[in-house]
């Protein structure tokens, strides 16, 4: 918390997805990208788009909007090399498990963070967040994405954080969610607590609007 006070860091754009999604030179070593391997270069450009968009758009205004991942590898480091690139700071949580979790180059040195717990990685993922972008992952990620989902369908969080569901169709084959409603599981107004995206650019179209709200 320090850290964040003393670099007046208040708005994050955090992003979730599987550790296992190769970069592009990763695949050229010969490890396959497999169906989902075109998420990195998304979850890259993405990241890249919004911390342009936070330098040129909202620094000038008074509000900084980093991005934040679990900074590991896969999309963590993807969105992390995409706002990098862009020249803005860009934030890594990572956390101490055996295998694939190792920080990626691409955080800023004073925002790379390691945490022995993930209770505590969880509440400073959403402690600043005004945004969550969820690439296709595996159980990390399921964990991350319903804890959220359930905060804030129970009420258990104080703000709404829009939820952007990144990979229409690896989220419509994951999770069912009209069954869910069907079933009684869930009521049809929690679907309103997430949207399905499929491009940088839809993507882009759903977050900025949020984000420009945020310093009009």
């Amino acid at each position: 918390q320090y850290i964040f006070e003393q670099e007046n860091v208040t708005d994050t754009i955090v992003v979730f997805g599987s550790a296992r999604v190769p970069s592009p030179e990763k695949i050229a070593e010969g490890r396959s990208g497999g169906e989902l391997g075109r998420y990195y270069q998304d979850a890259r450009d993405l990241g890249f788009r919004l911390a342009r968009w936070s330098e040129e758009v909202a620094v000038p205004r008074g509000r900084r909007f980093l991005v934040c991942t679990g900074g590991g590898p896969g999309i963590m480091e993807a969105a992390n090399r995409g706002a990098h690139e862009a020249g803005g700071p860009t934030i890594g949580l990572n956390i101490n498990i055996p295998a694939e979790q190792v920080p990626n180059p691409y955080i800023s040195r004073e925002f790379s963070f390691d945490f022995q717990y993930f209770f505590m990685r969880k509440y400073w993922f959403l402690y600043h967040a005004r945004v969550l972008i969820v690439f296709p992952g595996g159980f990390g990620t399921m964990d991350e994405l319903f804890e959220t989902l359930t905060l804030q369908q129970t009420r258990n969080i104080a703000r709404r954080i829009p939820v952007i569901l990144f990979g229409r169709k690896f989220w419509e084959r994951v999770i069912d969610l009209p069954y869910l409603v069907e079933s009684g599981m869930i009521a049809a107004e929690d679907l309103k607590l997430m949207v399905s995206v499929d491009s940088v650019a839809e993507a882009l179209d759903v977050i900025l609007p949020i984000l420009s709200s945020q310093i009009e």
